[in-house]
């Protein structure tokens, strides 16, 4: 038996054995109660080996083509689940489309997706996301890191099973930097042209957050806390932000901005995501691109680390199959270490999986190490949507040298009230 089969066939056991505790593989629907009630697992949801299940999954088309990722591992499935005669039909809906279709009717919808992990409140608030536990939920905080595993949790529940993330990291020319320069922000300046998005919100949070600034409390799932970007830890950084963009090695990348800035002599070293390797490696060339995690700044003589955003890519269960049995085994199967491997080589998705060893790429080397030590889970509290206008703001201000060393405190706390009483409408 291979080491696959034999994982499916003890999580399966597990699954079933478990569906009457409160910690059962099968999940709750989130639905109208804090608990929620537990899925059908009895006779009527658990069909013999001649019923036929039939199943709907959905997944990016890139995975769905014949012979592709999705129909490799439902094959696989089904070899390792002879006890369950399973119909699968496939459809191609990208993770960004998920909760669009799945809000629609989830009584309609696929009964195991592919999602990302923002649209957790949606779901949630649709009926239409189930709730794991049990060896499922093992094996997701056994595989990941803390931060991953925050990425598919909602008050204090897990959604998802993650099998890659969401961040950003910096690009660098080894011909400009070394391994040891690209540890600080401020040596980087010493030696040549930084680039950074302080006029995007998804990159202007990162100082603040080094310095202990948060979004909806410690760990972003407290709605009620608000955001936190007051007081002297938050006009340290702005004072900081001052400095930067004054330096003449300091470039914003905002709009307009590209990749080919480090061909044109513009920039050094960009700060975006896996998305861009390609045009990062057209621009300079393979041999000369370096990928790390983003790098500490100073703030008040101390090494601070930037703190990107970090979201993730999921597995989901609805909350309104007919067969949550095999739907949970079927998202677990698909989120195992051997579906994230197989994932990784056939399209190069990077995993989350700690078990698998993505040394030989320092592109996903450093997605992993930045999710790792030097990111942050974006909050995925319902408030968060109206962080961006007034961050990008306080941003383009700093950039425009709208705020200076004279009034930092005083744009700090306009910024952080603007904040919250978006954070309130």
């Amino acid at each position: 038996m291979n080491i696959k089969k034999s994982f499916a066939m003890l999580l399966a056991a597990a699954v079933f054995a478990g569906c009457s505790s409160a910690t059962s593989s099968v999940a709750t629907p989130a639905a109208s109660s804090a608990q929620g009630s537990e899925a059908t697992t009895g006779s009527e949801a658990t069909a013999t080996a001649s019923d036929a299940i039939k199943m709907t999954v959905w997944a990016p088309s890139e995975d769905v083509v014949a012979g592709g990722w999705l129909e490799t591992e439902l094959a696989a499935f089904k070899e390792a689940h002879p006890e369950w005669n399973i119909e699968f039909k496939t459809e191609g809906v990208g993770e960004d489309k998920a909760l669009e279709k799945v809000s629609t009717d989830p009584s309609a919808a696929a009964d195991v997706f592919l999602f990302a992990n923002d649209q957790i409140p949606g779901m949630l608030a649709a009926g239409a996301l189930a709730r794991l536990g049990g060896s499922t939920l093992d094996m997701i905080k056994a595989n990941n890191s803390e931060t991953t595993v925050n990425t598919v949790t909602s008050n204090g529940a897990v959604y998802g099973v993650p099998f890659t993330s969401n961040t950003w990291f910096m690009y660098y020319d080894k011909r400009v930097f070394t391994e040891d320069d690209v540890k600080s922000l401020d040596t980087m300046l010493e030696k040549g042209k930084v680039s950074y998005p302080l006029t995007v919100a998804w990159y202007f949070a990162a100082p603040y957050v080094a310095n202990g600034c948060t979004l909806f409390g410690a760990d972003g799932t407290d709605e009620a806390a608000g955001i936190d970007f007051s007081g002297d830890k938050a006009v340290a950084v702005t004072n900081y932000l001052v400095d930067l963009v004054a330096n003449p090695n300091f470039v914003n990348y905002g709009e307009g901005s590209s990749p080919a800035w480090l061909s044109e002599g513009k920039a050094n070293c960009i700060f975006s995501g896996t998305w861009d390797y390609n045009n990062v490696v057209e621009a300079i060339g393979e041999e000369n691109v370096g990928i790390c995690p983003a790098p500490t700044i100073t703030i008040d003589g101390e090494a601070k680390q930037l703190k990107a955003f970090a979201g993730s890519k999921a597995i989901g269960v609805n909350a309104t199959s007919k067969n949550p049995e095999q739907a949970v085994a079927l998202a677990a199967f698909l989120g195992s270490t051997e579906a994230q491997q197989a994932h990784f080589d056939m399209r190069s998705i990077i995993p989350t999986d700690r078990n698998i060893d993505v040394s030989a790429s320092p592109l996903a080397q450093a997605q992993l190490d930045t999710m790792d030590y030097a990111s942050v889970v974006q909050p995925i509290v319902s408030n968060m949507g109206k962080f961006w206008d007034p961050a990008a703001n306080m941003g383009g201000e700093i950039v425009n040298g709208v705020v200076t060393h004279d009034n930092a405190a005083e744009k700090t706390e306009t910024t952080n009230t603007s904040l919250n009483a978006s954070a309130v409408e």
